[in-house]
């Protein structure tokens, strides 16, 4: 079977290319990643990728060339800094903001017959919606008809509520056509994946805990996923967090906040999403680098009251078991957080094979 070529630029620790790397029409020949600890972890994920570890306004038409072979690039993938755009965030134009520009120089002489850009759901805001025209007209300059369509990453599967624009250009006309939901409250569609479907069979442990042995046996077929390829439990670590923290944790119910708290340990800052227990009979909300953080989102187990540890942050994400992260905590935390979920991944790369036939 004759594979179409991808790169993947901004690629994180891969979760983007997770799903044109687990099918069988695809061949990933070279990425490119900023941050040395994140490039690490692609590689341990990806070792048959060239990856280069460097600013990708260094590379050139002929340093890309020499990556890839001078081979024929079929997919260019890849979605720029979104820290910028994030509705959390304080939405400036800095420099990551037009990192964008990059994405279109390299398209411009890779010239690839479908390209797959992602990002935050707050880009489709930004500067009042100028900012997505601005992308969307540098694309058709480039030659390619564009489509773009927010997608929630758990109408696919993944136990999280995630929202992320896709936008997918072809050369000549665009055939390409979004995945279909799996998973909902509609007719024909598979409940959504809970944190109880996603996390009920680890171990209890508290704050500071740590584990290396599962639970039970997987529970259902997304456990069965999860560990397909794994025997032993990786990254089961909870922070160890200080005794006001722990006693406000222990006091919200599931799914509670800080108005639920008694006002003796009530936080009086942070947001009304903070220092809040997640909900175990539903999905998480949106997963990001602090998610092991109370003080930053609602992200407390709501079984054993603790912070996130960084295997069910991935899991979060939909993840398998046997996926790797490098660095610090917070540095694993991030390259999770800041990850495209693979189920979704995967079926997109499914929609891009379609196209491209």
């Amino acid at each position: 079977m004759a594979k179409y070529n991808v790169i993947d630029l901004f690629a994180g620790v891969g979760g983007l290319s997770y799903g044109f790397a687990h099918n069988p029409n695809f061949k990933i020949i070279f990425a490119n990643e900023y941050e040395k600890d994140i490039a690490k972890a692609y590689t341990l994920n990806h070792p048959g990728v060239n990856v280069i570890n460097e600013d990708i306004r260094n590379l050139t038409k002929k340093r890309i060339l020499e990556a890839t072979e001078g081979k024929t690039i079929d997919v260019l993938v890849g979605g720029p800094p979104c820290q910028s755009y994030s509705t959390l965030g304080k939405r400036q134009m800095d420099d990551r903001a037009w990192l964008f520009e990059e994405y279109c120089r390299i398209l411009s002489f890779v010239k690839p017959r479908l390209f797959l850009f992602e990002n935050v759901s707050g880009l489709l805001s930004m500067q009042g919606g100028k900012l997505i025209d601005v992308i969307k007209e540098r694309f058709l300059k480039l030659g390619y008809e564009v489509q773009i369509k927010l997608l929630n990453a758990v109408d696919y599967g993944v136990p999280q509520y995630r929202e992320r624009v896709i936008l997918v250009g072809m050369r000549g006309t665009n055939c390409f056509k979004y995945p279909a939901p799996t998973h909902g409250d509609g007719k024909g569609l598979l409940p959504y994946v809970t944190l109880e479907d996603a996390l009920s069979d680890l171990p209890s442990i508290k704050s500071g805990g740590r584990a290396t042995k599962y639970k039970t046996k997987p529970k259902n077929a997304y456990q069965e996923w999860l560990r397909k390829n794994s025997t032993s439990l990786e990254e089961f670590e909870a922070p160890k967090n200080g005794e006001r923290i722990r006693a406000i944790m222990e006091a919200l119910p599931d799914g509670g906040s800080k108005e639920d708290l008694p006002e003796e340990i009530r936080p009086t800052s942070g947001y009304g999403n903070t220092y809040a227990k997640m909900w175990w009979k539903k999905p998480a909300p949106t997963m990001t680098r602090n998610f092991a953080t109370p003080s930053s989102s609602r992200c407390i187990h709501p079984r054993d009251s603790r912070s996130l540890t960084t295997r069910e942050g991935a899991r979060l994400q939909s993840f398998p078991d046997d996926y790797k992260f490098y660095g610090s905590r917070a540095r694993k935390n991030l390259e999770v957080g800041n990850a495209v979920p693979p189920l979704l991944s995967i079926a997109l790369a499914k929609q891009v094979v379609k196209a491209l036939k």
